[in-house]
């Protein structure tokens, strides 16, 4: 079967995908349930769903985006028919991460398959059971050397990313996106990096700091807060803070209860190293809720931190868990003194009912994405980049854009042969006053 071109096929074996996993949800939900605790209703909406949304909107628009475009020719060039084609890399690796190991190991394969790529995907060793069932799912619907799931630790991934590929994509920490693009350097291999980093959320003064609150906490508790683009700390307003911080509270204790360690909606972190290294930031923090934590299960509650020190453990890296550390401003050169200590973020929130204040700080800081009085949700507009900038990744997918990003650009120009202008052509004598006002013309 070539792959490359038969753009009926690719559509035929991505419904069979969604047919699949239509079939395995279950087992899907099960799978996530056993390797971290997470809940039902948090797997449905931000990994299965998902996956069958993005299947979905693929397979409907897979002819016209896969289809050559015609561009307006230079005029220089008329006349003659100008297109774009798009053509598939070839050999794609994709390393997919552990923290939503469903969806960022499948919506990649789905675009690079639908770009007419042969994939290579390497699922987290850390949620094996999710690990276990894409396994399954792939080498049901797919020929073993269309896409193919190889599973190992961080060794055998050293191994992929010692051989040749003609493009890899990667979602994971900035440590490792460093290693990834390190090995691509070496061919000139071209990447997508999605990675992460210290996502600020401001709320001013003029904030609804109840529904802001509740936005937040949201944003910053779903999935453990294991998410690369969840709040990593608040810049609250001086004058707002103590009613924003009870506010806080309420909201916490609305979602998981009074003891969010039995309820059913909070998951757990993914091993003890990651716990070990959470609980550590905040042995030495002021932990003004929550803090509660168990090593038999992995369980560190959501937990709120009044923060004064830039330095401290906490603010030295992404979070990547439970811990909300606050902290306080009382002008916008503060809010820069803070921001701007740290490398350009994969997401940043504003909560204020000031258009000009929020506008300003779009305009100001250099960030992935992000929302207005909101948090996380431009994830889900598929017509809307994802992905991150400097430190927190290389290009940006989602819609569209994902199958573009796994597409040479091929530009092509058809001449026609019926007239032949002579004015581009040696000997240039007496042409140069006329190849002026044409070039100056257009």
């Amino acid at each position: 079967m070539n792959y490359k071109s038969d753009i009926g096929y690719r559509k035929e074996i991505l419904t069979r995908l969604l047919n699949s996993i239509i079939i395995h949800e279950n087992d899907i939900v099960n799978a996530l349930k056993a390797d971290f605790n997470k809940p039902e209703f948090e797997t449905v909406v931000t990994e299965t769903s998902y996956v069958m949304s993005d299947l979905k909107y693929t397979i409907k628009n897979i002819f016209n985006w896969a289809k050559p475009k015609r561009v307006f020719p230079f005029i220089a060039n008329i006349p003659s028919s100008d297109y774009i084609y798009k053509e598939p890399y070839g050999k794609v690796l994709i390393i997919s991460p552990w923290n939503y190991p469903f969806q960022l190991a499948l919506c990649p394969v789905i675009a690079a398959v639908a770009a007419g790529n042969q994939v290579v995907l390497k699922p987290s060793e850390l949620t094996p059971k999710t690990a276990a069932i894409i396994q399954k799912i792939i080498s049901e619907v797919f020929p073993i050397d269309y896409v193919e799931v190889i599973q190992g630790d961080a060794g055998l991934a050293s191994q992929l990313l010692e051989q040749r590929w003609d493009y890899i994509f990667f979602t994971g920490s900035v440590a490792v996106g460093k290693i990834v693009a390190k090995a691509a350097a070496k061919y000139l291999t071209p990447v997508t990096l999605e990675l992460g980093g210290k996502n600020p959320c401001i709320v001013d003064e003029t904030a609804n700091l109840h529904l802001a609150a509740k936005r937040i906490v949201w944003g910053k508790f779903i999935n453990a807060g294991q998410t690369c683009i969840a709040p990593d700390y608040i810049l609250i307003h001086q004058k707002s803070k103590l009613k924003f911080v009870e506010f806080l509270k309420e909201e916490i204790t609305n979602a998981y209860g009074e003891n969010p360690e039995i309820s059913t909606d909070f998951a757990r972190i993914i091993n003890s190293k990651n716990w070990s290294r959470l609980v550590e930031m905040i042995e030495t923090q002021k932990v003004i809720f929550g803090g509660n934590h168990n090593s038999d299960t992995n369980y560190l509650a959501p937990t709120l931190i009044e923060e004064n020190n830039l330095d401290s453990l906490i603010m030295q890296d992404e979070i990547f868990g439970p811990l909300l550390p606050i902290l306080t401003y009382e002008s916008e050169a503060e809010i820069e003194l803070i921001i701007s200590k740290y490398e350009k973020p994969l997401g940043l929130y504003i909560f204020s009912e000031r258009k000009k204040f929020c506008d300003a700080i779009i305009a100001k800081y250099s960030f992935g994405g992000g929302c207005v009085n909101d948090t996380m949700i431009h994830f889900s507009n598929k017509k809307l980049p994802f992905g991150g900038v400097g430190n927190s990744g290389i290009g940006a997918y989602h819609g569209k854009l994902s199958f573009d990003i796994f597409s040479h650009h091929k530009g092509v120009v058809k001449k026609a042969t019926w007239i032949d202008l002579p004015l581009r052509y040696a000997p240039y004598k007496g042409k140069l006053a006329s190849v002026k006002k044409i070039l100056n013309w257009i």
